[in-house]
Order: C-alpha cells, then sequence, then structure tokens
C-alpha cells in the first residue's frame, strides 16, 4: 500500500483519540463536582466541597503542567505507589495532548491547498473508525469495573493503580461513577468526530 494512503486513516485516527482524551479531561472539572455532591464524597473524606475540588486542581495541575514534577495535595495523603501511577498518568496525558496539538496543527497547516487531499478520509474508513468502539461498548456497560481493570492492565506495567483508601484517600473521591462519566464523554466526543466525517457530503 501507498504509504501516502496511511496519511490520512493514520492522522484522523490520532485527532479522534487525543481530542476523546483532551475533552474527557476538560469535562473532568465539572464532572467531579457532580459526583462529590452527588455521592457526597467529601464526607467520606472529611473535607469541604471547596477543599476537595482545590485537592482536585491540584492534581490536574500535577498530571498536566510538564515542568511540575512533585505531586502535592494539601488535604489528601499521596503513598510512594500512588506517587509512581500517578507519574505514569502524567506522561500519557502529555504524550496525548502533544499529539493533539500536533494534530491540530497539521489541520490549519494542511486543511486547505494542495495537502488538503492527504487529509481527506473516505466514508468506508470513518465508517470502520466509527464502528470500532462498538466492540468494547457492550463489555464496558455491562461490566466497567472489569473494563477498567483490562484498561489498567493494557496500559500500566504495575498495579499501582490499585490504591489502598487507608493511604489514598484520595480514591474515595475518584469513584467509578466518576470515571464511568469520563469514558463515557471521551467516547461521545471519538464518535462524534467521525460521525461527522461520514455525514459530510
Amino acid at each position: 500500500m501507498n504509504w501516502k494512503k496511511l496519511i490520512s486513516p493514520l492522522y484522523h485516527f490520532l485527532f479522534a483519540l487525543t481530542s476523546a482524551v483532551v475533552g474527557a479531561v476538560v469535562a473532568s472539572w465539572p464532572l467531579i463536582l457532580v459526583f462529590v455532591l452527588t455521592q457526597k464524597t467529601y464526607e467520606t473524606v472529611n473535607l469541604t466541597v471547596g477543599q476537595v475540588m482545590h485537592n482536585y486542581n491540584q492534581l490536574m495541575g500535577y498530571l498536566l503542567w510538564p515542568f511540575t514534577t512533585k505531586l502535592h495535595m494539601s488535604n489528601l495523603a499521596t503513598s510512594a505507589n500512588a506517587a509512581e501511577h500517578f507519574a505514569e498518568v502524567k506522561h500519557l496525558l502529555l504524550f496525548a495532548i502533544l499529539v493533539f496539538i500536533g494534530c491540530v496543527i497539521v489541520h490549519f497547516a494542511w486543511g486547505k491547498g494542495k495537502n488538503k487531499q492527504y487529509l481527506k478520509l473516505s466514508k468506508t474508513a470513518s465508517l470502520i473508525f466509527l464502528l470500532l468502539p462498538i466492540i468494547v461498548l457492550p463489555f464496558a456497560m455491562s461490566n466497567f469495573d472489569s473494563f477498567f481493570v483490562t484498561f489498567h492492565h493494557i496500559f500500566f506495567h504495575n498495579s499501582n493503580w490499585l490504591f489502598d483508601p487507608a493511604t489514598d484517600p484520595i480514591i474515595n473521591i475518584l469513584t467509578e461513577g466518576f470515571f464511568s462519566a469520563c469514558f463515557a464523554v471521551a467516547g461521545i466526543i471519538y464518535e462524534l468526530y467521525f460521525a461527522e466525517k461520514l455525514l459530510r457530503r
């Protein structure tokens, strides 16, 4: 196959995937507030809602700001294993954001003119990418806990993501419901990306 034919599918897949990640990250702020209020997890960790949000801001600031090298949350302790896990998450998120920025640059640089043809995605490819998540959707919806475990086994080489609430109370805030909502947002953004390509004339 001509390598030029691979540019468009690879580009759009990466753009859709990283858009989903960035969108889920942005949506995590209102989502965490909703779950803190509805599940009253602030009571579990004996903090006010404002304190919980402050600590979450500190966590996300660490994860998203490349020059912050140490995680510190004012009211929530972090074990060595959890700190190592968050460092791995940080690397993955920063990589996704860099790829997203690169895709945006390519979109504006190649979106018009003679190079536009390289970014054109066929209806068939759009449909295939649109249908890909359906393979895992039934599994994720029927048993999110198992899906979440499988996800971590794929992306992380250790068990540091298994937090003990006694040493890492942040896990009482980052509930299964919160994570499932974030994954749902990411899935919707991914699907909308290729749906727009499929419906475009």
